[in-house]
């Protein structure tokens, strides 16, 4: 099992971990599907009324998929399969609350996980960086899903900029996309308590509330989403060359935080 749960039935609140801390809680296709069920079997637990997701370990909340995933696609540009699209809690339909809780560095396909939480509470030493142009690769979710919730000159700077730049803890609260910003190791626990106050409210306002505010942003985010694959398979490089280019990112320097 790629994940840890750990049900608080007295407070209503769930701790989801992503438990592969060797792989920097890369997601594999094993953890993926785990995701995927585990917010369908949420949706039917009466006895959770709000999570909190978060990495195992200090180093990484997630670091999007696993470089040694393999994932055949289909002979079209228009058309692509990505095993992330379906990791998140809305695109499970599950409408309970989620708090995103970050340790280390959340990139890459981290986004698709932290753009379906309702808020982000995050360590001071956490990191966001986007690293797919280094790569030769489309960032389209992860950027469409950091849209809907930081500037739009925050997000290019972010998906442009690649593995050079590192957006901090604190910058990431100035934008808005962190919430809260607690001391190295605590970011879990504020999430729990936040969860907790959330989970003491009558669940059916709380799920309506969530409902209402994501609905302020679904059409522009559908619309957008609706693209991104012919997107993807026309700018994305060949896997070998993009393997080419992680493989010699040994003497670029550290990467810019700011």
């Amino acid at each position: 099992m790629a994940l840890r749960i750990k049900r608080d039935g007295e407070r209503g609140v769930a701790l989801v971990v992503l438990d592969r801390p060797t792989r920097l809680n890369a997601i594999d296709l094993e953890t993926a599907g785990e995701l995927a069920s585990l917010w369908r079997e949420l949706r039917y637990d009466e006895s959770v009324r709000a999570v909190v997701l978060t990495g195992a370990g200090t180093r990484a909340f997630c670091t999007g998929i696993d470089r040694g995933v393999e994932v055949p696609q289909p002979p079209s540009p228009y058309a692509i399969d990505d095993p992330l699209l379906r990791i998140g809690p809305k695109a499970n339909d599950l409408w309970k609350p989620v708090i995103a809780a970050v340790e280390g560095m959340a990139c890459g396909g981290a986004f698709y996980l932290l753009g379906e939480a309702e808020f982000v509470v995050a360590s001071r030493e956490a990191t966001f960086f986007d690293p797919h142009t280094t790569y030769g690769m489309v960032s389209a979710y992860e950027a469409i899903a950091m849209a809907q919730r930081m500037p739009f000159g925050e997000v290019a700077r972010m998906a442009l900029m690649g593995t050079a730049e590192r957006v901090s803890a604190e910058r990431a609260y100035a934008v808005g996309l962190v919430s809260e910003v607690t001391e190295p190791g605590g970011a879990v626990a504020a999430a729990l308590r936040a969860a907790a106050v959330i989970a003491g409210y009558p669940t059916e306002a709380v799920q309506g509330t969530v409902r209402a505010v994501w609905s302020a942003k679904e059409a522009a985010r559908t619309q957008a989403m609706a693209q991104a694959p012919a997107l993807i398979s026309l700018g994305n490089l060949p896997p070998d060359r993009q393997a080419e280019l992680f493989g010699a990112r040994g003497g670029g320097g550290e990467p810019r935080v700011r």
